[in-house]
C-alpha cells in the first residue's frame, strides 16, 4: 500500500461505510437501557438478572477490544469489518424475535462480538488513511460518531418505549445494519497493512479474565454492594490476571497488546487524561438522570430530552475541535475545555430540590461542550506520537481503558453517593427526633421519611458531583504538561517491522 498516495487522496467512501457501521453499533450500546424495566416485566425476571443485557454486552467488549490489536494486524480491514457486521446483524435479528430472556442475552452477546471490533478498526483506518497534519479534522469527525450515537440512544429509546414495544428498538437498527453490510460487501477494500501473526492463547485468556473481571466486579458493586464476595472476588481475580497479562506482554517479542507504547510520553499523558476524563464524563451521564428522575420526578423520556442538547453540542463541536487541533494543538483546547468542565460540574454539585428543568439542561449542555473540546484532541495527540506499526495497539489500549475507567469511576462515585446519602439521612432523622417535631401518626412519619430520603439523596448526588469536580481538576492540571507532537515515525508501515524493531 502506497501510504503517501493514500494520504494525498484518502478513501472517503470507504471510511463512510465504517462510520455508518460504527454509528449503528454504538447507538445499540445505549438503546436498550431505558427498555430494561419493560423487558423485566415481559420475561418476569429480577433487576439483577435483566442487568445481564448490559453487563453481558460490556463483558464481551472487555474481552474482545484488548485483542483487537491482534485481529487488526492479522486480518484485512475488509474481512474484519464484514465479519463484525455479519455477527452484529445476526445478533440484532435474534434479539428482535427472542422467545425467551436467555435467547435475548445470547443475542446481545453476539451483537457485542461484532460491535467490539468497530471502534478500534475505524480508528486504525483513520490513522492509516490521513497524514499527521490532517488527523485532527479526521478524528473530529470520528468523535462525532463516538459521542453522538451513545448520547441519543436513551432519548430515542424513551420515545420508542412510550409508543411501541422494546423489539422495535432492534427493528430500527436492523435495516441500517443490513444496508451497511451489503454496501460494504461490494465497495469495501483493504487499506491497512497486515502481517502474519500467531495468537498467544494464554495472553487472550489472561486478558479476558483480567479486563472482564474488573469490568464485572466494579459494574456489579452498585447493585450487589462492595461486601459481596462476587464483587471483591472478581475484582481481585481480575487484578491478578491483569498484572500477569501485562508482565507476559512486556516479555514477549510480539505481544498481543503492546504495553511498551507507554514509553512515548505524550501517549502516556493522553491515556492518563482520558482515564480521568472518562470517570468524570460517565459519572455525569449516570448522576444527572438519577437527579432529574428521582429528585425532580421528571419522566425518563423528558430526562433523555434534557440530555439531548448536550449530545448535539458534542456532535457539532467534534469536527470543529478537530480542525482547531490541527491548527493550534491539543493543549490549548484541553485547558479551555477542562476549565469549562470543572466549572459546570461544580454548578451541578449545587443543584437544589427546585432547580429548573431548563437550568439543568443549560448546565449539562455547557459541561458536554467542555468535554467535547478535550476527548478527541487529547487522544489524537497521544496517538500521533506512536509509529504506524503501534497504531493498532494504541487504539486498542485507548478503547479498553475508556471502558474500564468508566465502569470503575461510575461504581466508585455511586458508592460515594450511597454512603453520603445514608449518613445524611440518618443525621436528618436524628435531628428531627431530637427537636421533638416528629409526626405522631404513621401517615405523617411516612411522609417525613420520604422528604428526608429525597434530601439525603440530593446531598449524596451533590457530593458525588463535587468529587467529580475534583477529578476534573486533576485532568486540568495534567493538561498543562501536554506538548504537540509530529514525529516522522508515524509514516512507518507494517512492512518495515524489522527495521522499526532495531
Amino acid at each position: 500500500m502506497d501510504i503517501k498516495k493514500m494520504h494525498e487522496k484518502p478513501p472517503y467512501g470507504m471510511i463512510a461505510i465504517l462510520f455508518i457501521g460504527a454509528f449503528v453499533a454504538l447507538l445499540n450500546n445505549t438503546l436498550l437501557n431505558v427498555a430494561l424495566p419493560t423487558i423485566m416485566v415481559e420475561f418476569d425476571v429480577k433487576p439483577s438478572v435483566v442487568q445481564w443485557l448490559t453487563t453481558g454486552y460490556m463483558l464481551i467488549n472487555g474481552i474482545l477490544i484488548p485483542a483487537s490489536a491482534f485481529f487488526i494486524q492479522k486480518f484485512t480491514n475488509r474481512r474484519l469489518f464484514l465479519t463484525a457486521m455479519v455477527l452484529f446483524t445476526l445478533g440484532t435479528i435474534l434479539a428482535m424475535i427472542a422467545p425467551s430472556f436467555g435467547v435475548l442475552v445470547a443475542a446481545r452477546m453476539i451483537q457485542a462480538c461484532g460491535s467490539a471490533m468497530m471502534m478500534p478498526l475505524l480508528m486504525n483506518v483513520m490513522l492509516t488513511a490521513f497524514p499527521i497534519e490532517r488527523r485532527g479534522t479526521a478524528m473530529g469527525i470520528f468523535g462525532l460518531v463516538m459521542i453522538t450515537a451513545p448520547a441519543i440512544g436513551p432519548t430515542l429509546s424513551g420515545w420508542v418505549i412510550e409508543h411501541y414495544t422494546w423489539r422495535t428498538l432492534f427493528g430500527i437498527v436492523l435495516p441500517f445494519s443490513i444496508l451497511t453490510l451489503v454496501y460494504a460487501f461490494f465497495k469495501l477494500r483493504n487499506i491497512t497493512p497486515n502481517r502474519d501473526m500467531k495468537l498467544d492463547v494464554f495472553s487472550l485468556i489472561l486478558s479476558s479474565i483480567g479486563f472482564g473481571g474488573l469490568l464485572y466486579g466494579f459494574s456489579s458493586a452498585g447493585d450487589k454492594g462492595w461486601d459481596s464476595p462476587l464483587v471483591y472476588g472478581t475484582i481481585v481475580i481480575g487484578a491478578i490476571a491483569l498484572i500477569a497479562f501485562i508482565v507476559r506482554q512486556l516479555r514477549m517479542d510480539d505481544p498481543m497488546l503492546d504495553f511498551k507504547i507507554y514509553k512515548h510520553p505524550m501517549f502516556a499523558l493522553s491515556s492518563a487524561i482520558s482515564i480521568v476524563l472518562s470517570v468524570a464524563m460517565f459519572s455525569g451521564m449516570i448522576l444527572t438522570p438519577l437527579y432529574v428522575q428521582t429528585i425532580r420526578g421528571i419522566s425518563p423520556f423528558h430526562s433523555g430530552l434534557l440530555m439531548l442538547p448536550g449530545a448535539i453540542v458534542m456532535g457539532l463541536m467534534s469536527p470543529v475541535t478537530g480542525r482547531l487541533f490541527d491548527k493550534y494543538g491539543a493543549r490549548i483546547l484541553a485547558v479551555i475545555g477542562l476549565t469549562i468542565t470543572v466549572i459546570s460540574t461544580f454548578y451541578l454539585s449545587r443543584l437544589g430540590m427546585e432547580s429548573g428543568y431548563y437550568y439543568i439542561m443549560w448546565i449539562y449542555t455547557i459541561r458536554m461542550l467542555g468535554i467535547s473540546m478535550v476527548m478527541m484532541p487529547v487522544m489524537t495527540n497521544g496517538l500521533n506520537q506512536l509509529p504506524m506499526i503501534s497504531n493498532p495497539h494504541g487504539t486498542a489500549m485507548n478503547n479498553t481503558l475508556q471502558q474500564v475507567s468508566g465502569a470503575i469511576g461510575s461504581a466508585i462515585l455511586l458508592t460515594i453517593m450511597t454512603k453520603r446519602m445514608e449518613s445524611t439521612g440518618a443525621g436528618l432523622f436524628a435531628e428531627v427526633q431530637a427537636s421533638g417535631n416528629a409526626p405522631s401518626t404513621a401517615e405523617g412519619l411516612a411522609k417525613l421519611k420520604e422528604q428526608l430520603e429525597a434530601q439525603a439523596m440530593l446531598d449524596g448526588i451533590s457530593f458525588s458531583f463535587f468529587i467529580s469536580t475534583i477529578v476534573a481538576i486533576v485532568a486540568l492540571a495534567l493538561s498543562f504538561f501536554m506538548k504537540r507532537v509530529a514525529l516522522p515515525t508515524n509514516e512507518k508501515s507494517f512492512t518495515n517491522l524489522e527495521e522499526s524493531k532495531k
